[in-house]
């Protein structure tokens, strides 16, 4: 399975278990998952392929992002995130932001120079923020303007900036934020430690170039929730990730290049991670990328979407597959649309 993956350097054992409480896979290797992600299929003539499939429920929007545009986006902010802020390997990112396409650029744009991100959910207030920034100490927090719920605007700015207020930690007040301004939301009482995502964007002309890292290098640090304690820092490296994902979406999902997979999901849990943005681009397949509620505008919003982009396979959970029959008990919805691709 992982000569699937390519590596930079190759790994000397698959399995070194000389610590039992932490063993390493694929010891010795050095990989990327951001150069597995995209680099490669653009290297191999795919660069015109479908991507991401965005879509909004609250604005309207709708696009198509290629793996070269993906590539493009999310290599010219890890140059910004290199130049601008200083990011190094094994600096740690915070991702606060809503279910916009950018929070998946920031994601891959943090595995390319090896830096570790950590996304915390959208909803979370700034007191559950402020847990996880005070853990994790990053560098930099990644957020936007608003986040969006059925018939509310929710401003992340001021979430943000009390989160940080919160810390103990030294120059955590102080820390830099880039801010992706939404179309006509944007959030306009920034502090001067706020760096307009856009405008830095459209500075950057060159994409950052991959770093190798060991594949034990952490990729991402996700907290659970906290219900019992403090939340807990779950870490996933480059290699053991790039393997178990590339597996798992063929033989579980039974999706390959050029097939359309969704996951029903946010990225600020770990199936969003897996399954909307790592898993699929691994294998070349197009990703649904979707802000909203599966009952958003009404409990037809899935099988419309299956529709529009031939989805083959979809991952729900059992919670809201529960509120779908509860919304349309007799399947009213799902008759309107043609599955046949499920």
């Amino acid at each position: 399975m992982a000569s699937e993956v390519h590596w930079h350097r190759p790994f000397d054992t698959v399995l070194d278990s000389n610590n039992e409480h932490f063993p390493k896979w694929f010891a010795g290797g050095k990989l990327n998952i951001a150069y597995n992600c995209l680099d490669r299929h653009i290297q191999a003539g795919h660069g015109s392929d479908v991507c991401f499939f965005e879509e909004s429920a609250y604005t309207g929007k709708s696009r198509a992002w290629t793996y070269q545009e993906v590539y493009d986006q999310s290599g010219r902010l890890a140059s910004v995130l290199q130049k601008k802020f200083g990011i190094q390997k094994g600096d740690r990112v915070v991702i606060y932001m809503p279910m916009i396409i950018e929070a998946a650029f920031t994601m891959l744009a943090c595995a390319r120079v090896g830096a570790i991100h950590s996304v915390v959910f959208g909803g979370f207030a700034a007191k559950e923020l402020a847990k996880r920034i005070e853990h994790l100490q990053p560098k930099l927090v990644v957020t936007a303007s608003y986040g969006l719920e059925p018939g509310k605007q929710i401003a992340y700015p001021p979430i943000v900036d009390e989160a940080l207020k919160l810390c103990k930690f030294e120059g955590a007040t102080d820390m830099p934020r880039l801010i992706k301004q939404r179309d006509k939301l944007e959030y306009s009482q920034l502090s001067e430690a706020y760096h307009d995502y856009d405008a830095l964007l459209s500075q950057a002309k060159e994409v950052a170039s991959i770093v190798p890292v060991e594949s034990n290098h952490p990729l991402y640090v996700l907290y659970t929730s906290g219900t019992t304690g403090a939340p807990k820092g779950i870490v996933r490296d480059h290699g053991g990730t790039a393997v178990a994902l590339n597996y798992a979406i063929k033989n579980i999902y039974n999706i390959h290049r050029g097939e359309t997979h969704w996951s029903v999901s946010d990225i600020g849990w770990v199936v969003g991670h897996s399954f909307i943005v790592y898993g699929p681009l691994l294998v070349g397949a197009k990703s649904i990328f979707f802000e909203g509620k599966p009952i958003t505008p009404n409990a037809g919003i899935v099988w419309e979407l299956i529709h529009k982009y031939r989805i083959k396979t979809i991952f729900k959970s059992p919670t809201a597959i529960r509120i779908l029959k509860k919304m349309d008990f007799d399947g009213n919805y799902i008759k309107r649309f043609d599955l046949s691709c499920l």
